[in-house]
C-alpha cells in the first residue's frame, strides 16, 4: 500500500494545480504497481503455477527497480541532493526510507505467500522444494554424485584477505559467504558464487512414493559440499546473499563521438556498478552483514534480510516444468486475423483495406510474415524499420538480413540504448551490417521508441508503400505475453509520413510537417494538451467533454494539470493506467470527474489508446507513447489516428469499453495512492477473458453494443476510502 488513507491530506479546490500534494511519488506508485502483481500470486483463483510465476515476476521487477531507480536515488543522496525531481517534491531521503519500508513488507508478504500457500499446494500436486533438513542419506548419496560430476568443476572458492581483496561480484549474482576457522587458530571469510550457468534447482532422485518432482536449491547442494572446497578448514557458518548493482547507463551526450562504443563501454561498467542492495538470509550472523556492508560500501538500510529462498526469479524454472497443465492458464494459440485469411499475400490484404491487429489474441505472425514476404518478393525495393527490443532468435531480424542479401535496400534504426537490451541490440546491429543493411542508431540524446516498418514495392500502377505501425515491439516472444495493437495501411498520407520519419531519423533535416502521424519530442505533448483543452471547450459550450486514455504510465505534470483542469470543467475522464500514475483522482473540486483503474492479469497490458469525445465526433489515436515525461520529451515516439470507421468502432466499442468496465482484474486508484479491487454487483467482466473469446472463431462472442454510453459519468473515487465505490459497468459484457 502506498500512502495511509487515514492520514492522507485532502487538498482543497483552491489548491494550485502544481501543488506537490496533488501528485503521487513516482517510486511509490511503481511499488504499488508491483504490489498489484504480487496480489495475482496471492489470488487463489489464479492457477497454482501461474501464482508461482507472478512471484518470480514480482522479484524480477524489484531487481530492475533497484538497478535503475534506487541506484539513481542513492547517487542523489550521496551527492547531497535534497529533493527529488518529481512534481511531488518528496525529499530524496524520505523516498529511500519509504522504499525500504514498502519493499521489506512486500518481501515478507511474498515469502509468506510462497511458504504458507503455494508450496504446500504444490507438494500436494507432486512438486516439492526441499531444503537440507528435508533430505535423507539416500538423497545425499545421489546428490554427492551430481555435485562431483556436474558442479564441483564449475565452482571457484574465493578467499578474502589482504592478498585476496573482496572480488567484484556480478550484478544479480547469488553467492555464499563462508566463515572459516583454521585448526591452528585464525578466522577468515571466503566467498563461493552460485553459478548462473547451472539450473537453479537440482532434481532429487525419483522414488516410488513422494513428489514426482522433488527439487533442491543449487545453493543448498553447494552448501552441503563446502568442506570439499575448503579441505582442512572448519566451516563456522554459511550465509547466502545476492547483490543488486546500479545499472542505469550514463552517457554524456556532449562527449559522444561514437554512440556504439559509448554504449559498449557503459555496459562493461554496468556489470560492476555501485552496489545498491544486498539480499541476505534472515538467520545470517551480524558479523556477516557487517562484513558485506563494509566490503560493498552499503549502509544497514541497504541490506534486506530475507526469510527462505533468496532470488525468487529462479521459480521460473519450476513454472516451466513439463506437464501440470491443470496448474497453468489454459493453453492459448493466437488466432489469425480474418482480413488475411482469404488473401494470397500480405500486400493484397492491405490493399483491400486498413487492418488492425489486437495482440496477443490475434497472431503476431502476420507482422513477421509482412517482413518475410517483403524480403522474398522480387517487387520489393526497400524495407525500413525501427527496432527497440526484439527476441534473441528474431525471425524479423533474419528476414531483414535475407532482404539485404537479396539486394534490397534495408535500413534499420536500431535503438542500442533500450534499457537492459543493449547488448542484444548491439549484436543484431553488427549482424545486420554484415548482411549489407544500413544500420542507424538514431539520435544521441533521444531514444527511438516508435514502432514503424515501411516497405516500398514496385507494382503495375507504379511505386506503392506499405506501413506497419504498432504500440509494441517487434518481438515475437513478448507479443504472446503483451497486449498491443498493430496497424497495417497503404494509404498515401500515412506512407508519406513514414518516409519522412525515416528520413528524419537517418539524415539531417528539421522535423517535417506531418500529415497523420503525431511525433515526439516535437509535436506529441502540444497535441495532447490541445486535445484535452478542446474537451474543456466542448464541455463549457454544452457539447459534453469526454476523455478515455489507456496508458502504461501517467507522470508528465503538464498532462496531469491539464486533466485536473478538465475535471474542474466537468469533463468525464477514464484512465486505464497499468503502472505508474502520479495523478490523484477523486479529489473534490480538482479531480472528482477522473477515474483511474489498473488491470493486472495473465497478459501484460501494453497498448496505448487515446479517445477524445470531440463534441460528438470522436477521435481515436493509438501509438507507442505513454503520458510520461520521457515519452513526450526524451524519445522519438509515434501516435497515429485510427480513422477507418469499422476499425475505429472496434477500438472504442470493443477494446476500450470492455477494458474500462473490467470488474474482475481491475483495481481502482484512490486519492491516497492506494489501489483497491473494483467491487460491484454488476455482471462479471474480465476484459482479457472477453478478448480471448472475441478472437476465437469457434467460440466467438457477440459484438459489444454499438453505442455504449461513453459519455456517462464514471464512478467517483472518494477521498474517504470507506466511501470509495467502483460503480456499475455501463453496459452488459459480451457473453460466450
Amino acid at each position: 500500500m502506498v500512502g495511509n488513507p487515514d492520514t492522507f491530506f485532502v487538498p482543497g479546490p483552491e489548491t494550485p494545480l502544481n501543488d506537490p500534494s496533488l501528485y503521487i511519488n513516482r517510486e511509490l506508485s511503481w511499488l504499488a504497481f508491483n504490489r498489484r502483481v504480487l496480489e495475482e500470486a496471492e489470488d487463489q483463483t489464479v492457477p497454482l503455477l501461474e501464482r508461482l510465476k507472478f512471484l518470480a515476476i514480482t522479484e524480477s521487477n524489484l531487481d530492475e527497480f533497484f538497478m535503475v531507480r534506487v541506484g539513481g536515488l542513492q547517487q542523489k543522496l550521496y551527492a547531497g541532493v535534497s529533493y527529488g525531481s518529481g512534481a511531488d517534491h518528496l525529499p530524496v531521503r524520505v523516498q529511500v526510507e519509504e522504499i525500504g519500508r514498502v519493499v521489506r513488507q512486500m518481501n515478507a508478504d511474498t515469502h509468506k505467500c510462497l511458504t504458507r500457500e503455494i508450496l504446500p499446494k504444490l507438494e500436494a500436486e507432486g512438486i516439492s522444494i526441499r531444503r537440507l533438513d528435508q533430505i535423507d542419506d539416500a538423497d545425499r548419496a545421489k546428490l554427492a554424485e551430481v555435485f562431483r560430476n556436474q558442479i564441483f568443476q564449475v565452482l571457484t572458492p574465493l578467499a578474502i584477505d589482504p592478498g585476496h581483496p573482496f572480488p567484484r561480484l556480478l550484478n544479480k549474482s547469488l553467492n555464499l559467504a563462508v566463515r572459516l576457522a583454521r585448526p591452528s587458530g585464525g578466522k577468515m571469510f571466503a566467498l563461493v558464487q552460485v553459478p548462473s550457468v547451472l539450473p537453479r534447482f537440482i532434481a532429487l532422485p525419483a522414488r516410488e512414493t513422494g513428489p514426482r518432482n522433488a527439487l533442491l536449491p543449487l545453493e543448498d547442494l553447494i552448501r552441503l559440499h563446502l568442506p570439499e572446497l575448503f579441505p582442512g578448514l572448519h566451516i563456522e557458518h554459511v550465509s547466502a546473499f545476492r547483490i543488486t548493482r546500479d545499472s542505469d547507463l550514463e552517457i554524456d551526450n556532449d562527449e559522444v563521438d561514437d554512440l556504439l562504443k559509448a554504449v559498449e563501454e557503459q555496459i562493461r561498467k554496468r556489470k560492476q556498478g555501485m552496489a545498491v542492495r544486498v539480499q541476505l538470509e534472515a538467520n545470517a550472523p551480524e558479523e556477516t552483514e557487517s562484513f558485506l556492508g563494509q566490503a560493498l560500501d552499503l549502509d544497514t538500510h541497504d541490506v534486506y534480510r530475507t526469510e527462505g529462498l533468496i532470488d525468487l526469479t529462479g521459480l521460473f524454472q519450476i513454472h516451466a516444468l513439463p506437464g501440470y497443465n491443470h496448474l497453468r492458464d489454459p493453453i492459448f494459440v493466437p488466432h489469425p486475423a480474418r482480413a488475411f485469411e482469404d488473401s494470397h499475400s500480405i500486400f493484397e490484404a492491405i490493399r483491400a483495406g486498413d487492418i488492425l491487429l489486437h495482440h496477443p489474441y490475434e497472431t503476431f505472425n502476420h507482422v513477421v510474415d509482412f517482413i518475410e514476404e517483403a524480403a522474398r518478393d522480387e517487387r520489393v525495393l526497400a524495407i525500413k524499420q525501427t527496432l527497440y527490443r526484439t527476441s534473441s532468435d528474431s525471425a524479423i531480424v533474419k528476414a531483414l538480413q535475407q532482404a539485404a542479401d537479396n539486394g534490397k535496400q534495408v535500413t534499420v534504426v536500431m535503438e542500442i540504448k533500450a534499457r537492459l537490451d543493449e547488448e542484444r541490440n548491439i549484436v543484431w546491429a553488427r549482424e545486420l551490417e554484415k548482411a549489407g543493411a544500413h544500420v542507424v542508431f538514431g539520435f544521441v540524446g533521444l531514444k527511438t521508441h516508435c514502432k514503424v516498418a515501411l516497405v516500398v514495392r514496385r507494382e503495375e500502377d507504379g511505386i506503392r508503400r506499405y506501413v506497419h505501425l504498432s504500440t509494441g515491439n517487434y518481438n515475437p516472444q513478448t507479443a504472446r505475453l503483451y497486449t498491443d495493437l498493430g496497424y497495417f495501411t497503404c494509404r498515401a498520407d500515412f506512407c508519406e509520413d513514414a518516409s519522412l520519419l525515416f528520413n528524419y531519423l537517418t539524415g539531417y533535416c528539421e522535423p517535417p510537417k506531418w500529415n497523420k502521424l503525431v511525433v515526439a519530442p516535437t509535436h506529441l505533448q502540444p497535441f495532447m494538451l490541445d486535445r484535452i483543452d478542446q474537451e474543456i471547450r466542448h464541455q463549457r459550450e454544452g457539447r459534453g467533454g469526454r476523455i478515455i486514455a489507456k496508458v502504461n504510465g501517467l507522470l508528465e505534470p503538464a498532462i496531469v494539470q491539464a486533466l485536473y483542469r478538465a475535471s474542474q470543467a466537468g469533463v468525464k475522464t477514464d484512465i486505464i493506467c497499468r503502472g505508474i500514475c502520479s495523478l490523484r483522482p477523486g479529489i473534490p473540486g480538482i479531480s472528482e470527474n477522473i477515474r483511474v483503474i489498473s488491470v493486472i492479469d495473465r497478459f501484460l497490458e501494453h497498448s496505448r489508446i487515446f479517445y477524445f469525445g470531440n463534441g460528438g465526433e470522436p477521435t481515436v489515436h493509438v501509438g507507442s507513447a505513454d503520458w510520461m515525461d520521457r515519452n513526450l520529451s526524451r524519445r522519438v515516439e509515434v501516435v497515429f489516428p485510427v480513422e477507418e470507421p469499422a476499425l475505429k468502432h472496434r477500438v472504442v466499442h470493443e477494446i476500450l469499453e470492455i477494458t474500462r468496465t473490467d470488474n474482475v482484474k481491475a483495481r481502482m486508484l484512490l486519492p491516497s495512492g492506494e489501489y483497491r479491487r473494483v467491487k460491484t454487483t454488476a455482471p462479471r467482466v474480465r476484459s482479457q477473458e472477453q478478448f480471448l473469446l472475441l478472437a476465437d472463431p469457434a467460440r466467438h462472442a457477440p459484438a459489444p453494443e454499438t453505442q455504449p454510453r461513453l459519455a456517462a459519468p464514471p464512478p467517483k473515487s472518494h477521498p474517504d476510502p470507506a466511501k470509495a465505490r467502483a460503480g456499475k459497468p455501463l453496459r452488459k459484457p459480451p457473453t460466450a
